[in-house]
């Protein structure tokens, strides 16, 4: 009778070392993946992302000594509008939408005013031609954002994006413009401006400035 014991096969060795071996590489990958990887607090994806109020601190210093530097007297516009409204808009001013945002500088008489509104009676202009300043609280367009041609809608995630960036430039003017001028009562007082506006009505400006000082 015999003893021997039958235990089966042994186990192979190149199995238990291919084991290992996987174990090994996912025990890298896991490594490498936790090295890389980024802890964001909640919050701060938001923190991160389109401030508004940031960009309009940025850009509207941008776009102010763009306008600035580009701005045509409003005698000088006048004239070339009512010779060649589409050739001066060219000339002059920026492309945008219905029509071009155009720079532009005088200095006058401040009339009578509505909601912020104020007409402006500046010499070497002809009388037919209204100009009229936005001076607040309500500040409208974004005739600001589109002054310069830089800024444009693909820079942005979407559509309220775009628009909060022209609103927020718009409320940077009013800070470092508006905010120190009494803008309640402004008739009768001499002003000096520089802003822009959109040339759709050659004979009616609405200008939002990038500078205005009393007189």
């Amino acid at each position: 009778m015999s003893s021997r014991v039958d235990a089966g096969p042994l186990p192979r060795a190149g199995k238990g070392r291919g084991r290992v071996a996987i174990i090994a590489v996912v025990v890298v990958v896991l490594a490498a993946m936790a090295l890389d990887t980024t802890v964001v607090p909640i919050g701060a994806q938001q923190e991160e992302g389109f401030s508004a109020e940031r960009y309009g601190a940025e850009h509207f210093p941008i776009v102010r000594d763009s306008v600035e530097k580009r701005a045509v007297e409003a005698s000088e516009l006048a004239a070339a509008v009512a010779e060649d409204k589409a050739a001066a808009g060219e000339r002059y001013g920026v492309a945008a939408g219905i029509g071009p945002v155009v720079p532009v500088t005088f200095s006058g008489v401040v009339g009578e005013g509505k909601a912020g509104i104020y007409a402006v009676d500046v010499e070497g202009v002809p009388e037919d031609l209204t100009i009229r300043v936005q001076t607040g609280p309500a500040i409208n367009g974004t005739d600001l954002r589109d002054a310069t041609g830089d800024i444009e809608f693909g820079q942005f995630t979407n559509q309220i994006e775009y628009q909060n960036a022209g609103a927020a430039i718009n409320g940077e003017m009013k800070e470092q413009v508006l905010s120190g001028i009494d803008t309640d009562d402004l008739s009768g007082e001499t002003v000096a401006v520089t802003g822009v506006f959109k040339l759709i009505n050659p004979n009616n400006w609405l200008v939002t400035p990038v500078s205005l000082s009393v007189q």
